[in-house]
């Protein structure tokens, strides 16, 4: 299989999307993509990634590619795809692409085994799939990786269990943990786009609305942010008391989700966990309830426990579902309780993917250079990459900064000065 996409004759209105999201993604486009012409520091990589297929990741791609590297590209997702995107990179760039919007779990499973196939030297990950596939299953290719990267909140928390258990067998660099990844990406990103989904999904009114969101990390904050902005009234449900604190602090109310289930119009779920919102929950809840998720694995809301309290089913809209209970009630799952931002949406603005991917493909630069000195585990991006994503952000945008003087430097390193 030299490719699988829904549709090549889409490839034309994919490129035109690939090239507006280019526009705002200038570091990605004219400081990194430039240099990597140039060098080529990727020449003779294959990098395998199971990522978002979208119009942010096709212009990593591309850099990647001109970088000099072979590219293979799956999706981390099986609603995310841009069936477009999937196109155009296959028939406009010469990227093999295994990806199609609403394919099911074996399709899923089936495009990740046709990218290891290629045997990568570095894995790209948003969710950890291909690294536990290749771990679970191709233990004969670990040899020839040299490391890998891992996108988001989720992937890292298995790849850190992996490295608990002794079982990962290479280096990966936690991208998500940059700086320049989780305080823009995750906050802003995630905060934007999830209610972009919901609106999309439902064409609700936000204002005046009750907005559980569980969970109040990084994501967390920016679907809070977003939701009371557009007239919300917001509760948060957490596991942490420094969260919980912080969340009040904010401005929120702070509740446990069996007492937010009786209040919320719309719950948001981005935790990272499992079963956040239960059966009991869902007892709970108003009739004309929202549910929705936008952690990356569709485990975050206990669709099975949904499904053996309704006596009816229906789709009611592209991405809603709804559940009618036996006494009547009825609660809408939006797009299958998979991501609503890429499932009902497009996903983060290309704006502050910029950031995320020049972490991505700065990683994977310094993997080819420093991954075979580095033991098996989970490393943070280095600070050193994360400060030149934030300078050449702020070039981009033309923003000049303040430096410190000499004498500000020796006082910093100093300890004799007092009061």
């Amino acid at each position: 299989m030299e490719f699988h996409v829904k549709d090549l004759s889409l490839a034309d209105l994919g490129k035109n999307r690939i090239e507006w999201a280019e526009m705002d993604m200038p570091v990605l486009r004219k400081e990194i993509r430039k240099r990597f012409v140039e060098e080529k520091p990727l020449k003779g990589i294959r990098i395998g990634a199971c990522l978002h297929v979208t119009t942010e990741t096709a212009n990593l791609m591309r850099t990647l590619k001109e970088g000099g590297a072979e590219v293979y590209l799956c999706a981390s997702n099986p609603l995310s795809t841009q069936d477009d995107v999937a196109a155009a990179l296959v028939k406009h760039y010469d990227i093999p692409v295994f990806a199609i919007k609403g394919e099911d779990e074996e399709t899923y499973y089936m495009h990740i085994e046709e990218v290891l196939k290629r045997k990568p030297h570095i894995t790209m990950d948003d969710g950890a799939d291909l690294i536990s596939t290749l771990h679970m299953k191709h233990q004969d290719l670990i040899p020839n990786v040299i490391g890998g990267t891992e996108e988001t909140t989720t992937g890292v928390i298995r790849l850190k269990a992996m490295a608990k258990d002794g079982a990962l067998r290479y280096p990966v660099i936690a991208v998500n943990e940059a700086m320049t990844k989780h305080l823009f990406d995750n906050r802003y990103g995630t905060g934007q786009s999830t209610i972009d989904g919901i609106l999309r999904a439902t064409n609700r009114l936000l204002s005046g609305s009750i907005f559980v969101v569980a969970g109040y990390g990084w994501c967390g904050r920016g679907v809070a942010m977003r939701a009371r902005g557009m007239g919300a009234e917001v509760i948060v449900t957490e596991v942490d008391p420094i969260k919980a604190i912080e969340a009040r602090m904010d401005g929120y109310r702070v509740m446990p989700m069996e007492k937010a289930a009786e209040k919320g119009d719309i719950f948001c779920t981005v935790t990272g966990n499992i079963h956040v919102i239960r059966k009991e929950h869902f007892e709970r809840m108003k009739d004309g309830a929202i549910v929705c998720n936008s952690g990356h694995f569709n485990v975050e809301i206990d669709i099975p426990a949904l499904e053996s309290l309704a006596v009816e089913k229906r789709r009611v809209r592209p991405f809603v579902d709804e559940y009618k209970l036996s006494d009547g009630r009825r609660i809408y799952l939006l797009a299958e309780g998979r991501l609503v931002n890429l499932s009902a949406a497009e996903g983060h603005p290309a704006s502050v993917m910029d950031m995320s991917f020049a972490n991505q493909a700065l990683s994977a630069e310094y993997i080819v250079k420093e991954g075979k000195n580095l033991e098996p585990n989970v490393y943070v991006v280095p600070e050193h990459i994360d400060k030149k994503v934030a300078e050449l952000k702020l070039k981009a945008l033309g923003i000049e900064i303040d430096q410190l003087t000499e004498e500000q430097i020796r006082y910093l390193n100093s300890w004799e000065m007092g009061t």
